[in-house]
């Protein structure tokens, strides 16, 4: 291949000094280049095992939370079963201990 400013004879060897220069400039950029790509291939593959793990972490939290829901909404129609009947003193009670029990637990960490 026959490049612009490249001769066969003359000042060929000037030339071809320059040239080899420029090659060896090229190969080094060429070098930085790749390790910076190695370096951007290791990263995103790091970013794509931590998404994996963190969408895996979402799923669990995802059923344990509904797990939690729905042994919420079976105490909460126990507690409006308790209110409709005769029973409304020992749900004042019943009450009244939660708010006890909240406001030590609260009072204990505030200490802490």
């Amino acid at each position: 291949m026959r490049r612009a400013g490249l001769g066969e004879g003359g000042s060929g060897n000037y030339v071809a000094s320059g040239y080899s220069v420029y090659e060896e400039k090229n190969e080094h950029l060429q070098e930085g280049l790749r390790a910076k790509v190695e370096a951007l291939k290791s990263l995103s593959i790091d970013i794509g095992t931590e998404v994996k793990y963190q969408n895996k972490m979402l799923d669990e939290m995802d059923t344990d939370f509904d797990s939690t829901g729905g042994l919420l909404g079976a105490t909460i129609g126990r507690v409006k079963q308790l209110s409709r009947g005769s029973q409304t003193k020992l749900l004042c009670y019943m009450l009244l201990f939660c708010l006890f029990v909240f406001f030590v637990l609260y009072w204990f960490i505030k200490l802490r």
